[in-house]
């Protein structure tokens, strides 16, 4: 108490102004201090390889192809901007993004799973074939263009239709083994060979040379998708891949008079259910409790997304320039930065109930992930917020 007296003493001596100057460079160094700290923790993706940039698919004979150049839109899309802003352009992010080739590009991440992945790739190449091949038109039910037209010819939801001329049919698999260990690879492309048909060549395999992370894997196969559409689900098939033309038909909806939207697999409805009661009382702590930071957390829209996890995603071709560039997350968390940029960019997203079901041999520690998802965010939140990250 005496020590205390006598320093209130001391600093009723110090004049005002000096006083002033003390705490406010006290406050200022705290704050560099603070922000150095941020721009060291805030993770960093390293780019990608030569290698990283090929895949394999089989070929009509049978045989695995040789590496062959992943086609890669975002190569372009830095291409064209970078001109344009050495003009002085600066106006748009969308600048560069390439015609689609099919309908449909599907991005499986995958590490370590030789025994989940055929399940899930038999579900969704039937579902993909049978919905959007190139004999099947199209309808509602997949998806149609038609659903987004209203008696008057117009979009239902007030916004110019954009890209009805463009291909409504094809798609193609990109399977990325993020420097899986057992047999994924072997699994992927036996899998392909088994096809026996031309859909084997739309399959195509890449491989990470390290493990990055799920969302180091996604953002990578996204960066090289050709089509109209692009989806990424869950290896371990626990996502009912027929729900898909749902997501479609909703990102339609939404879309904006670009033509940009996404649309947000959800499992919030499945609460209260079998499949989550069910779980341990920890799981479900962990579940709501993170929920809570992050609506604690995120932007407005983003935090209204009552299921911001659900490994089933779908993008609009002309919204993927707005996000995929300036993804930085590679961990479980990178789902909440796809769509924090997408709320920051003003790009629709809307929320699709989907079928869904626990599958064994998940990889996620309970504890110890939604600790590191819970840190994850505090430092994604911080590094928009502060500066360390930006879109230019």
């Amino acid at each position: 108490m005496e020590c205390f007296r006598q320093t209130v003493t001391a600093s009723q001596s110090i004049p005002l102004p000096l006083l002033f100057l003390i705490f406010g460079s006290t406050f200022i160094g705290i704050c560099v201090l603070s922000f150095l700290i941020l721009f060291i923790v805030a993770p960093i993706p390293r780019p990608p390889t030569k290698n990283e940039k090929s895949f394999k698919y089989i070929g009509p004979d049978g045989s695995i192809s040789i590496a062959q150049p992943l086609p890669c839109w975002l190569d372009t899309h830095a291409t064209i901007k970078s001109a344009a802003q050495k003009k002085g352009d600066f106006s748009s992010n969308g600048l560069g993004i390439e015609e689609a080739e099919v309908f449909m590009s599907l991005v499986v991440p995958a590490y370590n799973e030789e025994d989940r992945l055929g399940i899930m790739l038999t579900e969704a190449v039937e579902y993909l074939e049978q919905e959007y091949g190139a004999s099947r038109p199209r309808t509602s039910e997949n998806g149609s263009v038609k659903s987004r037209m209203n008696g008057h010819g117009g979009a239902s939801n007030g916004h110019a239709l954009h890209g009805s001329t463009k291909l409504n049919q094809g798609w193609e698999v990109l399977i990325v083994s993020d420097g899986s260990t057992d047999k994924t690879i072997e699994t992927a492309l036996n899998f392909a060979k088994d096809l026996g048909t031309k859909s084997s060549a739309l399959i195509r395999v890449i491989s990470l040379q390290n493990n990055r992370g799920k969302g180091g894997a996604v953002t990578h196969g996204l960066r090289h998708v050709r089509g109209r559409y692009a989806v990424f689900a869950d290896a371990d098939g626990a996502s009912r891949f027929t729900d898909l033309g749902n997501l479609v038909k909703a990102c339609e909806q939404v879309a904006d008079s670009e033509g940009r939207g996404v649309a947000v697999g959800s499992r919030a409805h499945l609460v209260g259910s079998d499949e989550v009661v069910k779980r341990s009382f920890l799981r479900n702590f962990l579940m709501h409790s993170f929920h809570l930071f992050l609506r604690l957390l995120t932007p407005p829209a983003t935090a209204a997304i009552r299921d911001t996890q659900c490994g089933f995603k779908l993008f609009s071709r002309p919204s993927l320039p707005y996000i995929i560039p300036y993804m930085h997350s590679e961990g479980w968390i990178f789902d909440v930065e796809m769509l924090m940029l997408a709320e920051s960019a003003g790009i629709p997203v809307t929320e699709v109930p989907v079928g869904w079901k626990e599958v064994k041999g998940s990889k996620l520690n309970v504890l110890w992930d939604s600790l590191g998802m819970a840190w994850s965010l505090a430092i994604l939140r911080a590094a928009w917020t502060f500066g360390v990250y930006r879109r230019s």
